[in-house]
């Protein structure tokens, strides 16, 4: 066995009990910042303190069992996550329309107008897959975080809603006055001879729909942080071809990779209750997202961003190419 990770065992739970430390491991030493390549027992601690202000018996040795010690800090590690309260909230955090459950804070984003930063996700998160005359959303709609689902209540509104592409269905209710007012007419007459019976209207829609998305304005700029969890600040965007490995950082199953499958796919995807609705130029991968994940963004191993995820099944991702989804709402990364 390796001497240091020996050292590590024998000496590491001295060690977590001087002050200020919070980890132990096997590292290389460094010495003026550069990596010297020799094996080190390293020392993890919040904050390094100057050996003048510390208790003789509160100094970090330089050497225990005869391997070097180096320290390292690492400041306070805390717990990451996803579907708690975080301010300043990150991308790939719970969020949602007060209305929904919870989907996946995506992207901070700039209005290509007046510049003022905006939350990214899908429609059907922050704006319940709203086609804009259902009633299911309106601009100025709280925004939580965490979203419902995640236990977040009126008093976890971080942003309102502020500008969304409609969903169009594949079946939806008319928003026609005439179509309206005969139902209501129809309905009048029947139920005079069938009490039980109900006439219905349907509107059949064969529009395609190129994305699935919605941004949200944060009630204060310092609410929100542009650096996604373990991804950290996009590099700008970018195309993806086939064969492209491309990962995600999602509410549900944090961060992880897939292989682009098939690109300018059109594709039927189920709303859940409400009906079904087609997308077209849609992205399939490899499976790498779960229900809760929709509206993360999709990155390049450039670290741009490349989709705006939204649908999947158990064995393939879905996601929108970001320029689609920039010109709808108007946005920059």
């Amino acid at each position: 066995m390796n001497s240091v990770i020996k050292a590590v065992r024998n000496c590491g739970s001295k060690l977590m009990d001087f002050p200020n430390v919070v980890g132990v491991g096997y590292g290389h030493k460094h010495v003026g910042g550069r990596n010297t390549g020799k094996d080190s027992l390293v020392v993890l601690v919040e904050k390094k303190v100057p050996v003048e202000e510390l208790n003789s018996n509160q100094v970090i040795p330089r050497s225990m069992n005869q391997c070097p010690v180096d320290v390292i800090e690492v400041g306070e590690i805390v717990a990451l996550g996803r579907t708690g309260r975080q301010r300043p909230a990150r991308p790939g955090l719970s969020i949602g329309h007060h209305k929904v459950t919870a989907g996946t804070f995506g992207a901070v984003v700039y209005d290509v107008k007046t510049g003022e930063p905006l939350i990214l996700s899908n429609n059907h998160v922050l704006a319940n897959s709203s086609n804009g005359r259902d009633g299911r959303a309106k601009v100025g709609d709280a925004i939580l975080q965490p979203g419902r689902y995640d236990g977040g209540t009126d008093d976890d509104v971080i942003a309102k809603l502020y500008r969304f592409v409609p969903i169009e269905l594949e079946v939806s209710e008319p928003d026609c006055k005439i179509a309206n007012a005969a139902q209501k007419l129809l309905n009048r007459v029947i139920r005079r001879v069938r009490r039980n019976y109900e006439v219905k209207f349907e509107r059949f829609s064969t529009a395609a729909n190129l994305v699935d998305a919605a941004v949200a304005r944060p009630l204060s700029r310092n609410l929100i942080t542009d650096d996604i969890i373990d991804l950290g600040v996009p590099r700008g965007t970018s195309e993806v071809m086939v064969g492209q490995r491309v990962k995600k950082s999602g509410r549900t199953s944090g961060t992880n990779e897939g292989e682009v499958k098939v690109v300018h796919a059109t594709i039927k995807v189920s709303m859940g209750e409400i009906g079904s609705a087609t997308f077209i130029d849609q992205v399939l991968t490899t499976n790498m997202a779960q229900p809760g994940d929709s509206g993360s963004v999709v990155v390049d191993e450039y670290n741009r961003v490349c989709g705006l995820l939204s649908a999947g099944s158990q064995t393939v991702s879905v996601f929108a190419r970001i320029q689609n989804v920039c010109e709808a709402l108007g946005v920059r990364f």
